[in-house]
């Protein structure tokens, strides 16, 4: 049940917001610090406000740009460091940070080597997909729906991907287009509070780090006055000092869950339509 008063007793303290998509963008430094603290990496400052980032490999750019149309965070890759886009990312300036820093962590760590150790047989590879993710936490498909989209239980977040045709420069160039989105509000689809779009070339062990944040029902922290006023009603919000759990009864109910884990059947299929994403336009 959502929490009658999320401010008292004390407005000042952070509170733990669940579900997260609907806890607002909360603080970035996270995210920011993941590329200032990337060897070689470089930064540039403009407008006073705006950051940029460029990977060593010129292959990688990133823009933080304020006062754009989507705020935010865009990230782009290119094969060739002056060619046109292999993919394109954009986070809306009101995206959840935990679901940006989910995306660049691996982005940044994985670079030097082309993913290789997140694809098929590499130390990092889960096997984990958008998909299972939804269907591990009971999204439901909408059936009949274009674009064919999963919705959360309680109705405020959606991920979907464009069925049909689609020129793949129309999704790089108006990211409306993207095949994969994210959403999350008091009705995601039509009007959501915040939105992340997924060229198609994106590559999967990305999208599905931010989809397993995204998805994930683990309450986030938040300052009060973070929570976004049309959200209140939607989440359950508890003070840090109350949800502190007794390391006691951590460690015994670790022990439990790891017991029961050897007797929990496998999550339930993916849906088809979800399972996976489109290999690179070009070989690696």
């Amino acid at each position: 049940m959502p929490s009658p008063d999320p401010l008292a007793p004390d407005p000042h303290a952070d509170v733990l917001v669940s579900p997260g998509y609907l806890a607002g963008p909360g603080d970035g430094r996270a995210i920011f610090n993941t590329f200032d603290l990337a060897p070689s990496w470089t930064k540039t400052i403009a407008f006073g406000t705006d950051a940029y980032y460029t990977s060593p490999c010129q292959r990688v750019r990133v823009a933080n740009a304020v006062e754009s149309f989507y705020g935010g965070w865009t990230i782009s890759y290119a094969e060739d460091p002056l060619g046109v886009p292999d993919w394109i990312t954009t986070f809306d300036r009101n995206t959840p940070h935990e679901i940006v820093a989910a995306f660049t962590k691996p982005l940044v760590d994985g670079l030097h080597n082309n993913f290789a150790d997140y694809l098929s047989g590499g130390r990092h590879y889960t096997g984990t997909s958008p998909a299972s993710l939804t269907a591990r936490h009971r999204w439901d498909p909408v059936h009949g729906s274009r674009p064919f989209r999963t919705v959360s239980p309680d109705g405020h977040a959606a991920y979907q991907m464009g069925v049909g045709w689609l020129h793949e420069y129309d999704e790089l160039l108006t990211p409306e287009k993207s095949t994969w989105r994210m959403s999350a509000g008091t009705d995601p689809v039509y009007t959501p509070s915040w939105q992340t779009f997924f060229s198609r070339y994106t590559p999967q062990h990305l999208i599905t780090a931010s989809t397993a944040v995204f998805t994930d029902p683990t309450p986030v922290p938040r300052a009060p006055d973070q929570i976004p006023d049309r959200h209140r009603s939607l989440v359950s919000v508890t003070h840090e000092a109350t949800a502190r759990p007794n390391p006691q009864a951590t460690a015994a109910l670790a022990r439990s869950s790891q017991a029961q884990a050897m007797h929990v059947p496998p999550p339930p299929a993916a849906p088809t339509a979800l399972a996976g994403h489109a290999g690179s336009r070009r070989q690696r």
